[in-house]
């Protein structure tokens, strides 16, 4: 099975540098329609799905791999090796944001920036850590979601999207949801909310971009906060957003974000 089959990769373009598009839980390389086609008249574009999202290898995901999110950051190392030549600007969201910390912790030397869109190292309080839930809200979540995942879906991706005038956009979270295979999807959740990374931070060296939402129901600006006074040469934009997906509901305020980080780099 080669890389480009099982990530589906899709590379376009060129440039002096090359940005690379993680996606969240239950989305695929789709939802950065608003965001990417910007970089792409300055860089080189690789867009890729997660395996087990979109239209990756389903046969590819592996349960004992990506048991953790290491399984995933190794997936984007063998990505960049293949495609990328040119120094890595790695942009992803959410979970895929960690994802790509692991990778640049690992294999600094091929990362010239990370951009982080709603990250979150850790879900769950611990002491004066508050990372929106508590240990039993996760439970409750995953049981939740073992049970009933399409209803699951259904109740938890408008709430996930946010973005009050765009109803629209939730719908198509749900949907993008309910494509994903339900039983990756309850393996991958639970990877994903029961994570903590916090231990993490001190190690990145690669200079980072943290862009938050200031209402977000499942990373709170105080874990934007955290991650900025935990992550060495990082920076912190709060942007006006109600959701977890900026990157979708306010594309603009994300590009700019994101530009004027890059430009400070001279990248």
């Amino acid at each position: 099975m080669t890389v480009q089959i099982r990530n589906n990769v899709h590379v376009q373009g060129s440039g002096p540098a090359t940005v690379i598009f993680a996606h969240g839980f239950g989305c695929d390389q789709n939802m950065w329609r608003h965001f990417a086609p910007k970089f792409g008249e300055q860089y080189q574009t690789i867009l890729f799905d997660l395996v087990g999202g979109g239209d990756s290898d389903l046969a590819s995901y592996d349960r004992t791999k990506y048991s953790s999110l290491h399984g995933y950051a190794n997936d984007v190392l063998e990505i960049i090796e293949e495609f990328a030549a040119r120094p890595v600007i790695y942009v992803g969201h959410s979970v895929s944001a960690m994802i790509g910390m692991l990778a640049a912790i690992k294999a600094p030397h091929r990362f010239a920036a990370n951009v982080m869109i709603a990250p979150s190292p850790s879900f769950i309080n611990d002491g004066a850590y508050i990372g929106g839930f508590t240990r039993a809200d996760i439970d409750e979540l995953l049981q939740t979601l073992e049970s009933n995942y399409l209803g699951w879906s259904s109740t938890m991706a408008p709430a996930i999207m946010g973005a009050p005038n765009g109803p629209e956009l939730g719908e198509e979270l749900t949907n993008s949801f309910c494509r994903t295979n339900p039983e990756i999807a309850k393996h991958f959740a639970r990877v994903t909310f029961l994570a903590d990374h916090r231990a993490d931070l001190a190690n990145v060296t690669t200079p980072t971009l943290i862009i938050q939402s200031d209402d977000d129901i499942l990373a709170p600006v105080n874990v934007g906060h955290y991650m900025h006074e935990h992550i060495a040469n990082s920076s912190l934009s709060l942007v006006k957003n109600v959701g977890h997906c900026p990157h979708l509901t306010v594309p603009g305020q994300s590009q700019h974000a994101t530009e004027a980080f890059l430009n400070s780099l001279g990248l």
